[in-house]
C-alpha cells in the first residue's frame, strides 16, 4: 500500500493543499511512531501506524477550507467522514476508521446531536490502539496554510480542547499519562 500514491491521486491537481497535507501528516507520523515505540507492550501495528497516520486528513480536500486550498461543499468538520468513505473505496477499510475517528479526539453520537453538527449521528471515536496513537499526535500540530507548523505543547493542546468539554480533555489526558507516563 502506498499511502503518497493515493494522496497524488486526490491531490495531483492541488499542488499547494498536497504539499501542505504531506507535510501535516509526515509531521504526526512521525510523532505516532515514536510514541507507538514507547508503548511497544501494547503491540502497536507500526507499518499501519505509518500508512494510516499518512492519510488521516485525506478527506480535507472536499471540504470548504480555503486556507488550506481546499474548495469543497463539505464543513471541514465533515473531513474525516469524507476520508473515511473515500478510503472505503479504495477497498482500505481499517485506514478509513482512522479518518472518521481522528477528528478532534473522537466525536461522540451525544456531541453530533447536541452541537448540531452535519454528521451521521454515532460514535466516532477513536478504539484500537493506532487509532488512539494517530489521534494524539495529529493534536500536536495544526494545518495552518503557512508551512510553519511547530509542535504544540500538552498544555496548549489541553487549553485549545477545553471548550469542547472536559470529556475531552480527560480523554487526552489519559492518551498523556499513556504514551508520555505523565
Amino acid at each position: 500500500m502506498n499511502p503518497y500514491g493515493l494522496i497524488d491521486k486526490y491531490y495531483g491537481a492541488n499542488p499547494t493543499t498536497r504539499r501542505l497535507l504531506e507535510s501535516h501528516s509526515r509531521r504526526v507520523a512521525d510523532k505516532a511512531r515514536e510514541i507507538a515505540k514507547k508503548v511497544s507492550h501494547l503491540a502497536p501495528d507500526l507499518a499501519f501506524i505509518e500508512e494510516a497516520a499518512l492519510l488521516h486528513d485525506i478527506g480535507i480536500i472536499f471540504t470548504d477550507a480555503p486556507a488550506l486550498g481546499c474548495r469543497g461543499d463539505h464543513p471541514y468538520v465533515c473531513h474525516g467522514i469524507l476520508g473515511r468513505s473515500l478510503l472505503e473505496e479504495e477497498g482500505l477499510m481499517r485506514h478509513a476508521l482512522v479518518c472518521e475517528r481522528h477528528v478532534g479526539v473522537g466525536i461522540s453520537g451525544e456531541d453530533i446531536r447536541r452541537q448540531r453538527l452535519p454528521l451521521p449521528e454515532r460514535d466516532m471515536l477513536p478504539l484500537s490502539i493506532e487509532e488512539q496513537i494517530i489521534s494524539y499526535a495529529d493534536k500536536f500540530y495544526s494545518k495552518n496554510g503557512t508551512g510553519a507548523e511547530e509542535e504544540k505543547t500538552i498544555a496548549n493542546i489541553l487549553e485549545n480542547l477545553a471548550p469542547y468539554g472536559a470529556d475531552k480533555v480527560q480523554r487526552f489526558e489519559k492518551w498523556a499519562a499513556m504514551f508520555e507516563g505523565r
